[in-house]
């Protein structure tokens, strides 16, 4: 067989399969419109959401104590040891008490002698008291003899004052801690002459569990939650009630939450700002004085929160949109109005209602006036629900309007 009798015979077969084909395909392509897009909806519904506001701040020490020395003379010995725990009347430092013991036994010497002296008077006023009734002695002689007495009496109460001053003082010599907690390093060493002229710092003492976080925040952010407070838009969490949590420096969060003691009730006439104080435990020590964070602190409550997952919110030039189902199953682009976000979701204040179907997944398949088939969207690692059903969302709060 010749060469072009092959070509011939393999054209033809070619051809004919490739009519089979079309045949094949031609019923598939005749049989209808192709079915509607598949997308993941969520049913908006009303949510309870905390509106918390995220404000700089600093750690305080729960308590500061100065450690100083209360009378002058020479740090003999240093007690404790530098950046350890210390408990309230644990001796820190000793100064030389050679001085204050002389003084309080000269105290205690004169108070004998001013006690004696007592006795004598009293003695001498007992026994003019009946002579004077039968004139064996003056008048004028029992009037100096109980003088005498009074005056005794009145150098005893000051030699007691005295012993006890210096008993105070000898005590004073021996320098104890007036609170527990963390000390610092020494402000003196040993040797040093201290008390001359001042009470000379000799160390710090600062309590660091529990602790304060000190906060600011603008005042006209707090006048319009005040506003919306009283408006009914909001509700207070009430007093004692507003939990707190914090940012570290490295922005991992502080494990163990707080509670919010007050706001103060003047504005910083230079920064605008209201003061915040909230109290943290600080049981290992993360929270040192001084330190940067960020606490979020929850101020109000929004009981008819609308949310959205942020994949669901188209942001342009224009603004945001959403892509809703209506009840006939077709696709309607709503513009809408976004506030603060709210974990994986924003908070809706425009533009949608409760009811709505919002598309979250399955966008880049439907265009505007499109029937889609609509499915109830589950987040990963929910529990599926059924179609139309309220999807549960959590919700914690940062407000801030776009």
């Amino acid at each position: 067989m010749s060469s072009v009798s092959r070509f011939t015979r393999l054209t033809m077969t070619v051809a004919i399969a490739a009519a089979l084909v079309a045949c094949g395909q031609k019923p598939a392509a005749q049989g209808g419109p192709m079915p509607p897009s598949e997308v993941s909806v969520v049913t908006i519904a009303p949510q309870r959401v905390a509106i918390t506001n995220e404000l700089p701040g600093r750690v305080e020490a729960f308590r500061v104590a100065q450690v100083r020395a209360r009378v002058a003379g020479i740090v003999q010995k240093r007690v404790f040891k530098e950046g350890s725990e210390v408990k309230e009347g644990q001796v820190l430092f000793k100064i030389d008490p050679a001085q204050y013991k002389a003084s309080l036994e000269s105290a205690q010497a004169t108070l004998a002698r001013a006690q004696a002296n007592l006795t004598q008077t009293t003695l001498t006023a007992q026994r003019y008291k009946p002579l004077v009734e039968v004139n064996a002695v003056s008048k004028q002689e029992y009037d100096n003899a109980v003088a005498a007495q009074k005056q005794a009496e009145a150098d005893v109460a000051a030699g007691k004052a005295a012993v006890q001053t210096a008993s105070l003082n000898l005590g004073y010599a021996t320098v104890t801690s007036p609170i527990s907690g963390r000390i610092g390093r020494a402000l003196v060493t040993e040797g040093a002459l201290v008390g001359q002229g001042d009470a000379t710092q000799l160390a710090l003492v600062q309590q660091l569990d529990p602790v304060y976080v000190n906060v600011t925040q603008s005042s006209a952010d707090l006048l319009k939650l005040q506003q919306a407070m009283a408006a009914g838009q909001l509700k207070s969490v009430g007093d004692n009630k507003a939990s707190v949590t914090l940012e570290l420096e490295n922005g991992q969060a502080y494990p163990l939450p707080g509670k919010l003691l007050f706001s103060d009730i003047s504005v910083d006439e230079n920064t605008g700002s209201v003061s915040l104080r909230a109290e943290f435990p600080n049981p290992k020590r993360l929270l040192l004085p001084g330190t940067y964070v960020r606490a979020k602190i929850e101020q109000a409550v929004d009981e008819q929160a609308l949310l959205v997952p942020q994949q669901a919110v188209v942001r342009d030039a224009g603004g945001s949109t959403v892509m809703v189902v209506n009840a006939e199953n077709k696709v309607e682009p709503r513009p809408v109005k976004t506030g603060g976000a709210r974990g994986n979701n924003w908070q809706v204040l425009d533009g949608l209602k409760e009811g709505d179907r919002v598309i979250v997944e399955g966008l880049q398949k439907v265009r505007p006036g499109a029937t889609v088939k609509p499915v109830q969207w589950n987040p990963a690692g929910a529990p599926a629900q059924a179609s139309g059903q309220p999807a549960k969302q959590e919700a914690s709060a940062q407000p801030k309007a776009n």
